[in-house]
């Protein structure tokens, strides 16, 4: 191909003939008599004959408006530059001058570093897109696979667009995805941690107006800034990796305070008394106390006695809710006491969604105790008169556990109707899902190994049922560990 353009550095002003069009270069007092450029008037400005592909029309490049020679002729050098990282290839050089000719007025040219750095991953040069196209071209893409395609599930989908239409295109939209760098994004964490402290302040506000700015609006925790990042460094990567579009991933060099989800506590009775006075809870996780989940049973037993056995089931076996809701008929063998855990049925926008559980440890199989299965048989003949009066209107579901009209029950309705009973019950509010935090407690303080309710609860590892219940099951033994010396009168201590 041809040798790089040599460009030319000249002067123009801003002077107008007789009938007011601008004169530009040809103004006669923009040269002194000998021909020389006059010190004074106008200013200098360099052009350069960018490369064209064959038919293209030319492209010559002018930039205008520097007070000296030398500033217009240190950008025409770097316009040359930039040309010679081609070194040769003809369609590099078209790449590279697609680039500098997308450069507005006013803006710098191409960074040469990052060029040769695309240049030398394979990464087209000249593509240019906002981080915003990206992001939304990127998570329409994956939605549209399937999961044989190794697509996402629905629930990571909706996760994943959340993520970017509230947070990542709003703070980083407009940002070329070329130029996306590490302190983009740590500015976006930093100002999403103001954010943060705002809202808090709004809530402990004394006055109403401001308390109800922020009604609703919850602070962005560091697990679920860690669930940010996770996703940016998703789509970076196969903005690397498939798409070619960076040479490397700017979200991997960014650090943030752990994400680790907290660990569940337990309703001491001091917790509770405070509870009480104050309505204070000690954690967003907790459990209760044998006697709180005893006093909870009798209460649904009595007042939810639809739902009573699904609560029943959940505490025995520390099933998840989707796990539970969306247990088969046939998945339970009540006259061999076991049942399997096979799907779940997951509420995804308040759309519910039937899928399989998530892993290979999350599908198992698990015996029943005698009183659950007696709860249970007690249910089915309940279901089945549910059936007669229904007759040929009764839907052919297949779940175990249904509305007594034979519809599925939607999640978020179990949720609903147990933080209804809890709080009838005026008992220390737990969520639904921290009935599986009691069982796992109270088997192991009953002597079942960690082994064994890793197994139950469906983990995939031993060391993330150690790692969640450890702390949590000190603190059970530590609350109760004088139970037995306090039934034990004592003559001394009592005076």
């Amino acid at each position: 191909m041809s040798t790089t353009p040599e460009g030319s550095v000249y002067k123009r002003c801003s002077c107008k003939d007789g009938n007011g069009k601008p004169l530009g270069g040809k103004c006669p007092k923009l040269r002194r008599t000998g021909g020389a450029w006059h010190p004074t008037h106008g200013r200098w400005a360099y052009q350069i004959e960018l490369p064209v592909r064959p038919g293209q029309q030319r492209r010559p490049f002018r930039r205008g408006g520097f007070d000296g020679r030398d500033d217009a002729n240190a950008l025409c050098e770097q316009v040359k530059k930039l040309l010679d990282l081609a070194g040769g290839d003809r369609d590099r050089a078209y790449e590279i001058s697609d680039l500098i000719w997308a450069t507005g007025r006013g803006q710098a040219l191409p960074d040469p570093a990052t060029i040769t750095a695309r240049l030398h991953a394979g990464v087209p040069a000249s593509v240019v897109k906002t981080t915003a196209e990206y992001l939304t071209a990127w998570i329409d893409r994956r939605a549209g696979l399937s999961d044989d395609d190794s697509g996402l599930s629905p629930n990571t989908i909706r996760s994943y667009r959340d993520h970017i239409v509230n947070y990542l295109n709003p703070r980083l939209g407009t940002i070329p995805i070329q130029d996306l760098r590490d302190e983009h994004i740590t500015t976006m964490f930093i100002d999403l941690k103001e954010r943060n402290a705002e809202i808090l302040a709004a809530k402990a506000s004394p006055i109403a107006a401001v308390r109800d700015t922020v009604k609703g609006v919850r602070p962005l925790g560091p697990a679920s800034m860690q669930r940010l990042l996770a996703t940016l460094r998703k789509a970076l990567n196969d903005c690397m990796r498939k798409d070619r579009l960076i040479a490397f991933n700017p979200a991997l060099s960014v650090d943030l305070d752990s994400g680790r989800p907290p660990k569940p506590k337990v309703w001491t009775p001091k917790a509770v008394k405070r509870w009480r006075a104050t309505g204070e809870r000690p954690g967003p996780v907790m459990v209760w106390a044998p006697e709180h989940a005893g006093a909870f049973l009798d209460y649904a037993e009595t007042h939810d006695v639809v739902l009573y056995p699904l609560f029943k089931l959940m505490l025995d076996r520390g099933l998840r809710r989707g796990e539970t809701v969306g247990l088969r008929d046939f998945d339970v063998e009540l006259d061999d006491a076991h049942l399997t855990v096979a799907q779940q049925i997951a509420s995804i926008g308040y759309r519910p969604v039937t899928k399989r559980v998530k892993s290979g440890a999350g599908e198992r199989s698990m015996p029943l105790g005698p009183s659950t299965v007696t709860d249970l048989r007690e249910y089915v003949d309940r279901r089945d008169r549910w059936q007669q009066v229904s007759g040929k209107d009764w839907p052919d579901t297949g779940l175990f556990f249904v509305r007594p009209d034979g519809q599925p029950w939607h999640p978020e309705t179990i949720s609903n109707r147990f933080d209804t009973l809890v709080a009838k019950a005026a008992l220390p509010p737990i969520r639904l899902h921290d009935l599986r935090h009691c069982c796992a407690t109270y088997l192991y303080a009953s002597g079942a190994d960690l082994k064994k309710v890793q197994e139950l609860l469906g983990h995939a590892t031993l060391a993330m049922t150690s790692d969640i219940y450890t702390s949590v099951l000190l603190e059970f033994n530590r609350a109760y560990a004088d139970s037995v010396g306090d039934m034990v009168p004592r003559t001394n201590r009592a005076a």
